[in-house]
């Protein structure tokens, strides 16, 4: 992996959304602005970058260094600082302003902004209603710096600080720090093992609750990536102890005390996650609605599946499990299609529909 130092000149693009930057940058070494890209969701124009990435030939857009961590510290000279507070990132403060205040201070601007903002005052243009603001733009920024860079030293790269950062802005650090696993509870791209590494380096205990209880929630969404709506004791247990590399009767107080707190659900022997257990239970009354219903209309069934058995020529040919489901839906009232990608629900589907047109 190469490094890389230089102070960003301008920036070309920036993103709210992921923090991912395409910039310009002032690096030693190289007489031309160097092109970096990657996520950083708080650098801004003076900010002084310490990068670790690779190089990278574009074809459009030639070489550039592609960022996958990053360090940032505040500029030491006085046209850096200049830069820096006049990029906009301080409220109250533009490049006129900016360069007012470091014709003044100098390189001490940063120090009296940290530690005696009042001195600003000095400074033409500045009240104290602007200076208020002044004060609570760079106390904010600050501590936004502060939170990635805690979460970089704990393992979490930029593009998933970059995410917890825009979760829960000022609350991450409290967050990551009271229960590391409500990321992958509420954060799309964080996994329970991104959250589990994050905690291990907190110091969380491989048997701690909050472990124990995330271990178990993301077997239960993984069984449900896997199309079963809800796990047996037998079968949660096995993977959840695997996970966790822990013991069933490790597990066992966790699960009821969930169960008490209805994280999750049970029924005899069957686990459910609660919406899906709710999505069963609304699926199991609709389909009682539509067998207690009165016919609309009237189907000839046996006729229908007489023309099933003397197909139309170049018609689709069912097999004999999709013929079943062709003739279970003309027969009933209801009837329930399921199966796995590429398994022939289309087909079948389209079968049923040429069958009531016959």
């Amino acid at each position: 992996m190469d490094t890389l130092c230089c102070v960003v000149e301008h920036i070309t693009f920036q993103s709210d959304e992921n923090g991912f930057v395409i910039l310009k940058g002032k690096a030693k070494g190289y007489r031309e602005l160097v092109s970096v890209v990657g996520t950083m969701p708080t650098i801004t124009v003076g900010s002084v970058l310490s990068l670790q990435g690779f190089w990278k030939t574009d074809a459009t857009f030639g070489p550039q260094f592609t960022v996958q961590s990053y360090e940032e510290t505040l500029p030491s000279t006085a046209y850096g600082i200049e830069r820096y507070l006049g990029s906009g990132l301080i409220k109250g403060i533009g490049p006129s302003l900016a360069k007012q205040i470091v014709s003044i201070f100098g390189t001490d601007t940063l120090t009296i902004l940290e530690h005696d903002i009042s001195k600003l005052l000095l400074v033409r243009g500045i009240g104290k209603i602007r200076i208020r603001q002044i004060e609570h733009s760079w106390l904010a920024q600050r501590e936004i710096k502060n939170i990635m860079l805690f979460l970089q030293d704990h393992g979490v790269g930029t593009n998933c600080a970059a995410l917890i950062f825009k979760t829960y802005g000022k609350e991450s650090l409290a967050v990551v720090k009271e229960n590391p696993y409500r990321l992958a509870d509420d954060i799309i791209g964080i996994g329970f093992k991104t959250a589990d590494t994050i905690a291990v380096k907190l110091g969380t205990a491989k048997d701690a609750p909050i472990r124990l209880r995330s271990g178990l929630v993301h077997t239960l969404k993984a069984l449900a990536d896997d199309g079963h709506c809800y796990a047996t004791h037998a079968q949660l247990y096995k993977r959840a102890a695997a996970l966790l590399e822990t013991t069933t009767e490790t597990l066992q107080p966790i699960l009821s005390r969930m169960a008490e707190e209805e994280d999750v659900i049970v029924e005899n022997e069957a686990i459910y996650l609660p919406y899906l257990y709710h999505c069963e239970v609304n699926v199991a009354k609709r389909i009682r609605q539509l067998l207690k219903a009165e016919a609309k209309h009237q189907i000839n069934s046996a006729a229908v599946l007489k023309n099933l058995q003397h197909p139309k020529p170049r018609s689709i040919t069912y097999d004999e499990v999709q013929l079943d489901a062709i003739k279970t839906a003309v027969a009933s009232k209801c009837m329930i299609l399921t199966g796995g990608p590429g398994t022939g629900k289309t087909t079948t589907t389209g079968g049923i529909i040429e069958a009531f047109r016959l």
